[in-house]
């Protein structure tokens, strides 16, 4: 799942003898991809003390998280490399792994390996197998990337007892594409009434043949068969190795200072009807 923008907010309650939920959390549904992210707020709540007599003031704490998108988080640089401007939870999936040898309707796939690179450590392996053993709902790989990380991607394929040639966001060509939501996948003939078009593909394409995925994931396409010298040839599909690369940014907490029915803080001070209110108005209750 992924980031939303987070507001939190606290509030004194004066009340008799009650019992307060201790905590909530309302998730909206996605769209109908598994792996998007949901496009509705959703937000926790929670209550200290849980149970108060006449006279206690128990403090109630919520967040309301805001959609995001992950360009918000994330530099895309020449187009395969990514980038976090803060802190961010990554998970990386398979979607699928297209290349086979045989023609016409007669046909199998060969084994094909995934690789990334995380902020230049270089390329260690994160899937290797055919297209039979894709599991798309596996994270075959997380990290906890801070400011500035970046993530690489390079795949090949394996076949006749040799390897096929090496391409990656590192290599200088365009084999390695990532793309956003609503994105068009740049191949020559339209990939979504390509006839070569894998099955693995079609959930995340829309009718118009551009990517559908959550407001803060990224897709992988590779071409390990062609050069991009080739890529006027059908066969220049993007569809040799897919990923799907979810993120989801750190979120914000209240730090208990101040009390924000005054809606005051660091940022705001002075601007609410309830200044008197605020128990450090010198601390900003929304970091």
């Amino acid at each position: 799942m992924s980031h939303f923008l987070t507001k939190n907010r606290s509030i004194v309650f004066h009340s008799g003898f009650v019992a307060l939920l201790a905590g909530f959390v309302a998730v909206a549904n996605g769209s109908d991809n598994d792996a998007t992210v949901p496009s509705m707020p959703s937000g926790w709540i929670s209550a200290y003390p849980t149970v108060v007599q006449t006279g206690t003031k128990p403090t109630l704490t919520w967040g309301i998280n805001y959609p995001s998108v992950v360009e918000d988080y994330l530099d895309i640089e020449n187009g395969n490399t990514l980038v976090a401007t803060e802190k961010l939870d990554c998970e990386v999936r398979v979607l699928g792994a297209g290349v086979t040898v045989g023609s016409g309707s007669t046909y199998s796939f060969v084994p094909t390996e995934g690789r990334i690179n995380y902020d230049g450590d270089g390329y260690e392996r994160i899937f290797y197998g055919t297209n039979d053993d894709v599991d798309p709902d596996e994270v075959v790989w997380s990290a906890s990337m801070k400011k500035n990380d970046t993530l690489q991607f390079g795949g090949r394929y394996y076949y006749n007892r040799s390897w096929g040639p090496w391409f990656s966001s590192s290599s200088g060509t365009l084999n390695v594409r990532t793309l956003v939501d609503g994105e068009i996948p740049p191949t020559t003939t339209p990939m979504h009434t390509a006839p070569t078009l894998e099955s693995f593909l079609k959930p995340y394409l829309d009718s118009t043949g551009a990517v559908e995925i959550g407001p803060m994931d990224v897709i992988v396409f590779m071409e390990l068969t062609h050069y991009d010298s080739q890529m006027s040839d059908s066969g220049y599909d993007l569809q040799d190795l897919v990923l799907l690369v979810t993120f989801k940014a750190e979120a914000k907490s209240n730090n208990g200072h101040g009390n924000n029915i005054d809606g005051i803080d660091s940022s705001n001070p002075g601007n609410a009807p309830f200044i008197d209110l605020d128990t450090d108005p010198t601390i900003d209750d929304e970091k």
